[in-house]
């Protein structure tokens, strides 16, 4: 690991006082970053040297936060069971609440394509109990993955082969998705592991393996640096993975980690969501900027 971290940075908390804290985005425009505490029903803000702020206070209760090519703000809402946009007037717009004539089950983490494709995954933890959401029986057949067009608003269904699809990432070349499986969570035995699709000419999964299984805990959110590292959530720090699934070490945190998002002026802050806190620490490597592949 002393390739990827730097021995005389440590961790910072940030900020404390989560539920559960998920979600991480980082805004280059405004070197801010935002996270959701769902319980709480809250999206928060962090500036450096100014602290932190609620963004909302009325979140649906949140969850997974991604960026645009446009620096906009798109949300996984467990509440509304949709994936909605943040303008930069600060209006909401619903992007998708559907699929199939059926209300989505709750979406969860999502992440948006050099096309301008939005992929959610849609697990049912937000419909489970009222503590993260609002407790509703499913609509959808199973949990998948989902791709939302952004010429033709379609909610299509990508990925029906998972459990409790959560975390997921295009490789730098967007020639391989990766998602991960928390199916552990409520089926005894069950996945604990991310999953690597490797992606058609068509854009969409033709094939699928095992890249890496985590423990303890799950891989609830992740992201790749510069390298194609991934630095994933655990039960006990962050854990890092080769291109090739080969485990390179961790970071050790105090809380069990729920995601993480690089940010930074350089993009060397790996920005740390934790049960109750925000963490940052400076690393060796910048995360990743993907680039298209034609």
């Amino acid at each position: 690991m002393r390739d990827l971290v730097i021995p005389i940075c440590g961790l910072e908390r940030l900020f404390e006082n989560c539920l559960w804290a998920e979600g991480p985005a980082y805004f280059a425009a405004t070197d801010c970053v935002i996270w959701s505490d769902i319980p709480n029903n809250r999206i928060l803000q962090w500036v450096e040297g100014l602290g932190t702020r609620p963004l909302t206070t009325s979140s649906n209760h949140a969850n997974g936060n991604t960026i645009d090519r446009e620096g906009r703000l798109v949300s996984c809402e467990h509440q509304t069971r949709a994936v909605t946009r943040r303008e930069h007037d600060g209006s909401r717009t619903v992007l998708a609440t559907h699929s199939g004539g059926r209300r989505l089950n709750s979406p969860n983490d999502v992440v948006v394509k050099s096309d301008g494709s939005i992929w959610f995954t849609d697990p049912t933890y937000g419909i489970l109990t009222d503590y993260e959401g609002e407790r509703a029986e499913p609509e959808q057949d199973g949990c998948y993955v989902y791709r939302l067009d952004p010429e033709t608003a379609e909610v299509e269904p990508v990925i029906k082969t998972m459990e409790k699809p959560n975390g997921l990432a295009f490789s730098i070349d967007e020639k391989r998705l990766y998602v991960s499986d928390t199916g552990v969570s409520h089926l005894a035995g069950g996945p604990h592991h991310i999953k690597a699709f490797e992606l058609g000419a068509s854009g969409r999964p033709e094939s699928e393996s095992v890249f890496a299984e985590i423990s303890p805990g799950v891989p609830d959110g992740f992201r790749l640096d510069e390298f194609g590292n991934i630095w994933t959530s655990s039960g006990n720090g962050v854990q890092v993975f080769a291109p090739d699934g080969s485990y390179l070490g961790r970071i050790v945190v105090p809380e069990a980690v729920a995601n993480v998002t690089f940010g930074g002026a350089k993009n060397n802050r790996l920005f740390i969501t934790a049960t109750t806190s925000l963490y940052a620490i400076y690393v060796g490597v910048r995360g990743a900027t993907r680039r298209k592949s034609f």
